[in-house]
């Protein structure tokens, strides 16, 4: 069989998946002790000829159901009070049933994999990138359901699910484990969007302007009179800000305890930070870019952003999202193959050229070159959304393509390729490479699918 030639991981990184092993630690008494027990159920259900990516992809299709019906009500993003179509109520009991399935799914993937065989880092990296989509989907869901629409604390909102993302991969990276504190986003975090979906379905979004005294009866109680009466969907929003907060002193505590066992810097890890807060800051300098004078002179309301408000708004988030989960997905990349850190990426040069351009009457008094008009924007914008995905996803494919040729495995079939370059089921590829290594057989849990009892509040997703 003729040696494959790597297209985008270099020779000497894709030599280290072999030395993969995946390691986590989940403190979250909600999973283990609620839906651990759930999820080992369900998996059974699965029939070992479904790949563990093709269930990963699955459950990202259901929240791009979601995300794809609000489009179809409201493509505009907009509030009620804004004049905008919004969908009837029984749509966010579709988005709660779609979230909660989403994460069984992406609970399982890993269960699945050990029961096919098909266990590896490929797993983890399409794992990972499914979770970098769905966050970016998920803030713009949760934002429409919280009655945000297209305003400030919608972009707030991604960037700090966003965040805590990129904390959790440099984490790993550090680490070398995944960690899920006994709060995490991808499990108390979902639950809990999924309860405000059901709510809204119920009362419908203009509930969350609600102030937060008024449901509690205490707006002209003292001394909670003199409190303002903030919105339910602004106190979600600090209440995610708090959560943010904590995560990253709960991070940097991990990563400090790792980088003890080495003579590294204590504070260089912090360096590995900095390229979202770059990432981040183009992106929002771009958005609050200010408006040509003309087109000032005819909407005095461009002040505010003109990206913000025009039907370009989503596809910007959506494009920010792609970027994010490309820089993210490098990253992973780099943990499991060992590789460098990805300081830069090349994503953010078409997107400098857009915060540039619409910056230009702040940075040297003159209109901009490309962005002249509203319309002229939302092209650009719709164009960077391509440019996004088409990048993204010739990543995506490259990556898939590199690490599948290397170690002989399917990505969404359950094959595997023996020592003659035959493809068989990877169960009996497994079983013949163990058994002529002279290695036990497998625990029983491995061969039906069942998860190891939990002990000292660690759980292995996906080995």
């Amino acid at each position: 069989m003729a040696a494959y030639t790597p297209r985008y991981i270099p020779q000497h990184s894709l030599e280290n998946l072999k030395k993969y092993s995946y390691k986590g630690v989940d403190k979250s008494l909600l999973s283990q002790y609620v839906l651990n027990p759930f999820w080992n159920w369900f998996v059974t259900l699965w029939p070992t000829s479904v790949a563990p990516n093709t269930i990963t992809f699955s459950g990202l299709c259901l929240v791009g159901f979601n995300f794809l019906t609000m489009l179809y009500y409201d493509p505009q993003y907009l509030t009620m009070k804004e004049g905008g179509n919004v969908p009837p109520n029984w749509i966010y009991f579709t988005w709660a049933a779609g979230l909660f399935w989403y994460q069984a799914f992406d609970a399982i993937d890993g269960k699945q994999a050990r029961r096919t065989g098909m266990a590896g880092p490929l797993g983890e990296m399409f794992d990972h990138g499914c979770d970098a989509l769905n966050t970016t989907l998920e803030a713009l869901l949760t934002c429409y359901a919280l009655n945000l629409g297209r305003s400030w604390w919608t972009v707030a909102s991604q960037i700090a699910t966003l965040a805590n993302f990129y904390l959790t991969t440099w984490e790993e990276y550090h680490t070398g484990q995944l960690y899920l504190g006994v709060f995490s986003g991808p499990v108390e975090g979902i639950i809990m969007i999924v309860f405000l979906y059901i709510i809204t379905g119920f009362y419908g979004p203009t509930f969350w302007d609600t102030g937060i005294l008024t449901v509690a009866n205490l707006e002209n109680v003292p001394p909670f009179d003199r409190i303002p009466n903030i919105g339910l969907n602004e106190a979600f929003m600090y209440f995610g800000a708090v959560g943010l907060a904590f995560n990253i002193f709960t991070s940097y505590g991990n990563v400090l305890k790792a980088v003890r066992h080495t003579n590294a810097s204590r504070w260089r890890p912090m360096l590995y930070l900095m390229p979202f807060p770059v990432m981040a800051g183009v992106q929002v300098a771009w958005l609050a870019s200010p408006a040509p004078a003309d087109v000032l002179a005819a909407s005095p309301d461009t002040t505010r952003s003109m990206i913000m408000h025009s039907h370009a708004f989503v596809a910007f988030i959506l494009a920010f999202g792609l970027q994010f989960a490309h820089q993210v997905g490098r990253m992973i990349l780099a943990h499991v193959t060992k590789g460098d850190f990805p300081w830069f990426d090349w994503m953010w040069a078409w997107t400098v050229l857009g915060a540039v351009d619409a910056n230009l009457p702040r940075l040297i008094g003159r209109a901009p070159l490309i962005q002249t008009t509203p319309e002229r924007t939302a092209q650009f914008v719709y164009f960077t959304l391509t440019v996004s995905a088409a990048l993204y996803a010739r990543f995506v494919t490259l990556v898939i393509r590199d690490i599948t040729n290397y170690l002989g495995i399917a990505c969404f079939s359950v094959q595997r390729r023996d020592v003659d370059g035959a493809w068989h089921d990877a169960r009996d590829v497994k079983a013949h490479e163990m058994k002529a290594a002279g290695a036990k057989e497998p625990r029983p849990y491995e061969k039906e699918g069942k998860a190891p009892h939990v002990r000292d509040a660690k759980t292995v997703k996906r080995d």
